[in-house]
């Protein structure tokens, strides 16, 4: 199985790898208003990666529920900055989290290599033709809603089918648009128009998110479902649960983890990957 990010290529089975989180957000769920500035941020996008992360996601507009959406100039404004100080300095590729076709295309151009988006469920295909366009690696993220109706009831009849279904049909939207199956990596969306059950049950299901032969993305991090299921109010306090969510991905066949806390990921990760590994 092949991912291309434009310059970037990865060949799996592989090493799973670890996608760091730095949000440039004022309002972001986790650790919003600590890198609004642009020269922290790129601090902290170091700092990751030499802790182990193999991608940076930089965010500009937080996707927590309920969250106000963000005008495209000022999304620009917090993102442009970070993304053209980092790419000199870092060889790591760049992952912008953005529902924005104009912030996507400004990124790429900035020098991302990878786009992060919540709003696959859309039907303009404006986003998806710069994406061809550019070769840019594009994570397909399952969402109810969008992050200010997510989590008003969401309801299904079978979230694990729901997500299979939307997945097949996204799928052949990408290729009709001219988006190769290389480029494309799959986010069941753990937080994203869901329950605590519904999380429960697409992590229970994730094995069989594997059938398209595509790099699965998992983005379980300091998720308020953790939260609810443990009693940890605080997003920080969420590790412990954070990292049975990144082992039990390893263990059902993710490539991809997203996080917060690059370096006790990358060692929860690592101890599973060599558990499996172990002869019996």
């Amino acid at each position: 199985m092949i991912l291309r990010a434009r310059q970037f290529r990865y060949s799996f089975p592989a090493p799973t790898l670890i996608m760091g989180i730095v949000n440039v957000t004022p309002d972001s769920f986790s650790d919003g208003g600590r890198f609004q500035d642009a020269a922290a941020a790129v601090d902290f996008a170091l700092k990751l990666a030499a802790e182990g992360a193999d991608i940076i996601d930089i965010g500009g507009e937080s996707t927590r529920p309920g969250a106000a959406a963000v005008p495209e100039k000022e999304e620009l404004n917090r993102v442009l900055p970070v993304i053209q100080k980092l790419v000199p300095q870092s060889d790591k590729p760049i992952s912008v989290d953005t529902v924005k076709p104009a912030v996507a295309r400004a990124a790429l151009d900035a020098g991302a290599s990878m786009i992060n988006d919540v709003g696959a469920n859309r039907e303009d295909p404006e986003m998806w033709r710069w994406v061809a366009k550019s070769g840019a690696g594009y994570v397909v993220l399952h969402m109810q809603g969008n992050p200010q109706t997510m989590q008003r009831n969401p309801q299904y009849e079978d979230v694990t089918l729901a997500v299979q279904n939307f997945f097949e049909n996204r799928l052949s939207r990408l290729r009709e648009n001219g988006v190769s199956s290389e480029q494309i990596m799959l986010d069941v969306g753990i937080g994203f128009g869901k329950t605590v059950e519904h999380n429960l049950q697409l992590l229970r299901a994730l094995p069989g998110f594997t059938k398209w032969e595509r790099p699965l993305v998992l983005g379980g991090s300091r998720k308020g479902c953790i939260g609810q299921l443990t009693g940890a109010k605080d997003s920080a306090a969420r590790l412990p649960g954070s990292l049975a969510c990144a082992s039990w991905a390893v263990a059902s066949g993710v490539q991809i983890v997203r996080t917060h806390d690059v370096a006790e990921t990358r060692q929860a990760i690592r101890m599973t990957e060599a558990i499996l590994l172990s002869k019996k």
